[in-house]
């Protein structure tokens, strides 16, 4: 450590130079999985925050609501069954609504309506106003987003191609669903909008896209079995089946696995080429007495000082830069992904130089202080 120390202070221009090309590195891996994260969670925050295990759906659906359509008595039948604790279903469809109300600015907002049964384990938390109540089916609480641009508690939503109308209770915060602001409502209401066109429901009696259950235990296969033409998964194969999902993330953890790779080199050819310009130093070390390992351990700890205050000065760029982003670009990135990212980089950083320890291990001390041609 005091080799790496001393070498670091008298290299400061050579350190300086690695040093910032690793925290723009490690920016631009943070910035990047947040703003995956941040995709993921507005596509699926309202699944992935519901209190559910498994979730039911038509058989040959591919886990995806709008391709699925189950009877509701189904949820009763569901509950009865090995390990499932609660059961009930869910509905979900697209929609743009106008605020009537004479503050608005009557602008279009495109939403997701999702249908509840009022107080059950699928109902978000209120943090303003009141929750769905059964006997009112015209009053939904909707995503706190939707404040900003205008909407206030006791403001009248008309749904554009329809008659129906509904009115803002409540607010809820984080409550996303398809990249669109959730709005919750009853199921009987949902029905009133989702299937308002004659035979759009296939005959089906109280129609509904998905059955969540509760039960961490659950054997899905046997309930696939016993209740024939369902489906039922993981809620994560659930959300995993959330249109654009799946490539959403796949592209970003593409383009990060990428970067870490291009990173791994680009760092291993720096630290290389610093280790070519040393040899002869340490050549003389050696020649002195300095074993490999000696030497090898003072190169791991150079790069691990180097690379660790650099991935702190990437953390706090990422956060600054975050609280700059404008409200639209959606960024989250929790303690767990910093944790995991930085020792990735940090593990890379040292990996990378294994080849410059390797490469001083077969330094000769004659050959590099110049005594032999």
């Amino acid at each position: 450590m005091f080799l790496a120390l001393k070498e670091l202070k008298h290299g400061k221009l050579r350190f300086l130079m690695i040093g910032v090309i690793t925290v723009l590195i490690a920016w631009l891996v943070f910035i990047l999985s947040g703003l995956g994260n941040g995709l993921s969670t507005l596509s699926a925050a309202t699944f992935k925050n519901m209190d559910a295990h498994y979730v039911t759906f038509e058989e040959g659906s591919r886990a995806s609501m709008s391709r699925s359509l189950l009877k509701e008595s189904l949820a009763a039948e569901l509950e009865k069954a090995d390990d499932v604790s609660a059961a009930t279903g869910m509905g979900a469809t697209m929609g743009t609504v106008l605020n009537e109300s004479s503050s608005a600015d009557k602008e279009k907002v495109d939403v997701a309506i999702l249908g509840i049964t009022p107080g059950n384990f699928l109902e978000p938390d209120v943090i303003e106003g009141k929750p769905l109540q059964a006997n009112e089916p015209l009053e939904v609480i909707a995503n706190d987003t939707l404040k900003k641009k205008g909407f206030e508690i006791g403001d009248t939503l008309k749904l554009e191609g329809s008659l129906e109308k509904v009115k803002i209770v409540g607010f809820v915060e984080n409550e996303t669903y398809n990249h669109l602001p959730a709005i919750f409502t009853t199921l009987d209401k949902w029905r009133t909008i989702q299937f308002a066109a004659p035979g759009s429901d296939k005959g089906i009696k109280n129609p509904v896209n998905a059955i969540m259950l509760q039960g961490e235990n659950i054997d899905s296969e046997k309930l696939n079995k016993f209740f024939k033409d369902t489906e039922t998964v993981t809620k994560s194969t659930a959300v995993q089946g959330m249109p654009g999902y799946k490539e959403e993330n796949g592209t970003i953890m593409m383009m990060l696995a990428f970067l870490l790779a291009i990173s791994t080199f680009v760092l291993g050819v720096f630290f290389y080429v610093l280790t070519l310009q040393k040899s002869n130093q340490f050549g003389i070390l050696k020649a002195i007495g300095a074993s490999n390992r000696f030497l090898g351990k003072a190169i791991v700890a150079q790069v691990f000082l180097l690379s660790f205050v650099s991935i702190v000065v990437g953390i706090l760029l990422t956060y600054g830069t975050a609280l700059i982003l404008p409200d639209g670009m959606p960024f989250s990135l929790d303690f767990k992904l910093v944790i995991i990212y930085s020792l990735l980089l940090l593990v890379i950083s040292i990996l990378s130089s294994v080849i410059s320890v390797r490469k001083v291990t077969k330094i000769d001390p004659l050959q590099a202080i110049g005594r032999l041609e």
